[in-house]
């Protein structure tokens, strides 16, 4: 039986490796649903994302329980993912080619998200209108930080939806670049005189 010092330090051991286990068996699922997702659409049945991730349906069901839980947690990942660039790309030296860096890449996920986030089921709570706002607003502040280093003349919810608006009409990824292009040739010129 161990002594009072030693059953006060087995209190103090590390969390058990199955901790560890569940966060790793977490980011499998994401990523695996991601694929298929783009692969096949939303619908594709999470059965076959456990599978494709190597774990069992208990595994998923628990991370994930009903497929809205799992359409969420990769969207959000989406959106956080596409936030944390923002972030990194404050550090840029051109705050122009950062801005429409980051606007190339809002554009590619409006235009490849879009079937995603149309698959998240309603509700009557309420939590669904919550999402969409936590996430537009974390979009928005990104973009604002990012536009707030060009000087740019221009609100941050224009910006938005001209970028939202290239997503929804370009018909090709080549197209999509080249009215941004033409944006950004707009918005510089509109800008301070030095601005480039």
């Amino acid at each position: 039986m161990p002594s009072g010092a030693d059953a006060w330090q087995g209190t103090m051991r590390p969390p058990p490796p199955r901790r560890a286990d569940a966060r790793r068996n977490r980011e499998r699922l994401l990523a695996t649903a991601r694929e298929l997702f783009e692969e096949r659409g939303a619908g594709v049945p999470l059965d076959e994302i456990a599978r494709r991730a190597g774990v069992g349906n208990a595994t998923m069901y628990r991370h994930f329980p009903t497929r809205r839980d799992m359409i969420i947690a990769v969207y959000a990942d989406e959106v956080e993912r596409l936030c944390a660039k923002g972030r990194d790309l404050l550090a840029a030296p051109s705050p122009w080619d950062a801005l429409f860096g980051w606007l190339r890449d809002f554009i590619e996920h409006v235009a490849g998200k879009r079937e995603l986030i149309m698959a998240i089921p309603d509700d009557h709570d309420g939590e669904r209108s919550e999402l969409f706002e936590r996430w537009h607003s974390a979009m928005n502040a990104t973009a604002a930080a990012l536009l707030a280093r060009t000087g740019a003349p221009c609100d941050v919810r224009d910006l938005l939806a001209a970028a939202h608006g290239i997503a929804l009409a370009a018909t090709d990824p080549e197209q999509a670049h080249r009215l941004l292009e033409y944006y950004r040739r707009g918005l510089i010129a509109t800008a301070a005189p030095s601005a480039s």
